[in-house]
């Protein structure tokens, strides 16, 4: 997962709380109670069971199962049997928030789906509604978006039912908005944090351009023409199913309204980037799980096709990947503890496959308590920051664009100049590097160089 190394950075320095003089020399972290805490909550508890890298292993594997058991949680509740949608919605499970290690989404999208398969199983009941405003806080908590998703899924499923029952359409409209206000009670915090936040509310350059891009990434994995099948595939099926009566109004009217929000939600929200891309895969969820039929076995294995297919491709790159990694991370006997590192990354212009080697470099601030270029760490909007006695350089400046089959050039790689080492990962080795810097360990996809100015020439 690309970004995930930065959460667990972070969680160290989170849990370390100033008592290593190194990270206190570097970084702060302030607690703010904001839409977007749901793995930073969980980990400590986890961690000081299993340790911190093994707890945080064991959050990543169950947030994708979550979700998945929200799917069939959610069917169940509705149905009282498993259909195909379910089956068809776990492609979208694999999506590239997950890939790229969106954990609190996740985790918000998952509460999501079982507060809404709560909410409809309470149906009638009068305590469903008091019960709901500390469920909606808490998933809200976990992450804003997952909060949004699940007051549109209540929405919908109201506006649907009453609409079912004979109300005027108008009447259904408002009543089915008022019957969401268990939900409202972190509207006000999440409204001053988009406020609070840099750059809270930005389209950024192009913006139909971009959303464009975003729909034809929605499923973006590792191979382009298979997570376009996946997407069309998801696409037509509710369309097959429309025709044929066989889709639920109670979930597909949400899940247009997330696609419509997709389209008009900026990509920068509340501090977080990506937010218009990841509820485009939330969507297509949503519109897979509302066909309504129970086909014979055969199908049913054959629904399950496209989730399985991306799973093993998926999985077979991490393996790889993984072992390459192990190799990467022995640079890490080069460095002393504290040092200054500068964090080089090549990304391919056009390339689709998810990026692998994003926040690698953040594995020097958890096992060597070093100084690195790529956190997420910037005033006002990350709980983590840099105090004075560092740099300025944080995520993205480790990144640099190259063209297919081209290298890169760090003579002049501006995070360098305040460094001890280089640390780069690329698919090519770099042209050249900054001047008097001498290379001290390569792997096939990586090299660490000692750089001129370090101290350890002091």
């Amino acid at each position: 997962m690309t970004d995930y190394p930065a959460h667990l950075a972070r969680w160290y320095i989170m849990m370390d709380d100033g008592r290593s003089p190194e990270l206190a020399r570097y970084y702060a972290f302030r607690w703010v109670w904001s839409g977007n805490l749901g793995a930073d909550l969980l980990i400590r508890p986890l961690a000081a069971v299993f340790g911190l890298e093994a707890g945080g292993r064991l959050l990543v594997i169950t947030i994708p199962m979550l979700v998945a058991g929200g799917l069939f949680a959610v069917e169940w509740t509705l149905r009282r049997r498993i259909g195909i949608g379910p089956l068809l919605a776990l492609a979208t499970v694999w999506s590239p928030a997950l890939l790229m290690g969106f954990l609190n989404f996740e985790l918000a999208l998952a509460g999501a789906l079982y507060a809404f398969a709560l909410w409809v199983r309470l149906e009638g009941h009068r305590w469903r509604a008091p019960l709901f405003v500390p469920i909606g806080a808490l998933v809200w908590l976990a992450h804003q978006s997952g909060w949004g998703v699940l007051g549109v899924m209540v929405f919908a499923y109201e506006w649907a039912r009453l609409a079912t029952a004979g109300v005027p359409r108008w009447t259904a409209l408002w009543r089915a908005a008022l019957a969401t206000w268990p939900l409202w009670l972190p509207f006000l915090p999440t409204v001053l944090a988009s406020q609070q936040a840099e750059g809270s509310f930005n389209y950024g350059r192009r913006p139909l351009l971009v959303k464009w891009s975003f729909w034809k990434q929605s499923l973006r994995d590792r191979v382009r023409y298979l997570d376009y099948a996946t997407t069309l595939l998801l696409l037509i099926a509710p369309l097959v199913a429309l025709w044929f009566r066989r889709l639920d109004r109670r979930l597909a009217v949400g899940a247009l309204l997330i696609l419509l929000l997709s389209l008009i939600v900026p990509r920068h929200l509340g501090g977080g980037d990506l937010a218009d891309l990841r509820l485009i895969a939330v969507g297509l969820m949503l519109l897979a799980l509302a066909i309504d039929w129970r086909p014979g076995w055969p199908l049913m294995w054959l629904a399950l096709g496209p989730f399985a297919v991306r799973l093993v491709i998926t999985s077979a790159v991490w393996t790889v990947h993984s072992a390459n990694v192990a190799y990467m991370m022995k640079a890490l006997d080069q460095i002393p503890r504290g040092a200054r590192v500068a964090v080089a990354v090549r990304e391919e212009v056009g390339l689709w496959a998810q990026p692998l080697y994003g926040h690698l470099g953040c594995y020097a601030t958890l096992r060597r308590n070093a100084l690195v270029n790529n956190h997420f760490a910037i005033p006002g909007v990350h709980m983590l920051t840099l105090t004075p006695a560092a740099w300025k350089w944080v995520d993205p400046s480790h990144r640099i664009y190259a063209r297919a089959r081209r290298s890169v050039r760090l003579a002049k790689f501006k995070p360098a100049a305040d460094a001890d080492y280089l640390w780069y990962f690329g698919k090519y080795a770099p042209a050249d590097l900054p001047a008097g810097a001498r290379v001290i360990f390569r792997s096939k996809h990586s090299l660490l160089a000692r750089l001129a100015n370090s101290r350890a020439h002091r």
